[in-house]
């Protein structure tokens, strides 16, 4: 779960007064699962993110439900101190990590929610076309800590938004026309997906991102031989040979064969975690 997720969580449960414990890595040395500033929730019935998996969040989440199981004023108690553990992982809990983490059990209360920090976006990804491509893709950050413009002129083509249904607030849809003027609005050293319906379309958009440069990935759907196509265009078109370079087609890491949607989907989010390598 991501921390723009997790977060989302943390307020309905907050809202809705479900009793709930906040643990949070506030130190670590050496080698950990996860670092300081991750959170993880705890009621009597759920758990929601994680601090790293393995011996230590198994005995974090007993510690937290046996606070829950004291009761209100335990919890009270704890909202005014709370209870710190310190592991060290290799000695105390047998894990191979071999550092050390201090974690922090807390209720969660608005104050405590108003200070967890705010995670740093891996990137901002404008993503033209909602097509099944698309919609794999989307699937895949949900869960990641990232901002997405989700464009496509046809509205009907997303998804249908379901009642009571999570909907990741990093990721925005946009309905408009014409989806190339989106490309101005995107903010320097944006990475770009352009996997819409229509070649010409796909021109168009690819196009505005290589005339404005200031890109920090280029990704186009497609085979070689669109991409020669292309290519043979935009060089007709005046567009220099420095950033017809930058521009990535076919799209995904190699070594992943397949074309199913949810295939491409999983190597077109490896590339871009990987920096828009591969």
């Amino acid at each position: 779960m991501s921390h723009a997720a997790l977060l989302s969580t943390a307020r309905q449960w907050l809202a809705s007064g479900v009793p709930c414990v906040d643990v949070s890595v506030v130190a670590h040395r050496g080698s950990v699962p996860r670092e300081s500033g991750t959170h993880m929730l705890v009621s009597a019935g759920e758990v929601a993110g994680t601090i790293g998996g393995g011996h230590l969040e198994l005995k974090a989440i007993q510690a937290a439900q046996e606070l829950l199981a004291a009761g209100s004023q335990r919890l009270a108690a704890l909202a005014h101190a709370p209870l710190d553990l310190h592991f060290p992982l290799g000695p105390a809990l047998g894990q191979c990590c071999g550092g050390s983490v201090t974690l922090r059990l807390q209720p969660l209360t608005a104050d405590a929610l108003a200070a967890w920090s705010t995670a740093t976006p891996r990137f901002h990804l404008q993503l033209y076309g909602a097509g099944h491509v698309g919609r794999a893709i989307v699937a895949l950050l949900a869960g990641i800590d990232c901002r997405v413009q989700w464009i496509d002129e046809r509205e009907a083509e997303f998804p249908p938004l379901r009642p009571g249904a999570f909907e990741p607030a990093h990721i925005e849809r946009v309905c408009v026309e014409p989806v190339e003027a989106e490309v101005a609005v995107a903010p320097p050293l944006s990475h770009y997906l352009v996997l819409t319906h229509s070649h010409d379309l796909d021109l168009r958009i690819t196009e505005a991102i290589l005339r404005r440069g200031d890109f920090a990935f280029c990704g186009l759907i497609g085979s070689q031989t669109k991409r020669g196509r292309f290519m043979h265009r935009f060089e007709q078109r005046g567009i220099g040979a420095d950033t017809l370079a930058r521009l990535t087609c076919p799209i995904g890491v190699p070594g992943i064969a397949g074309k199913e949607p949810e295939v491409i989907a999983i190597a077109v989010v490896a590339q871009l975690l990987a920096g828009g390598t591969g």
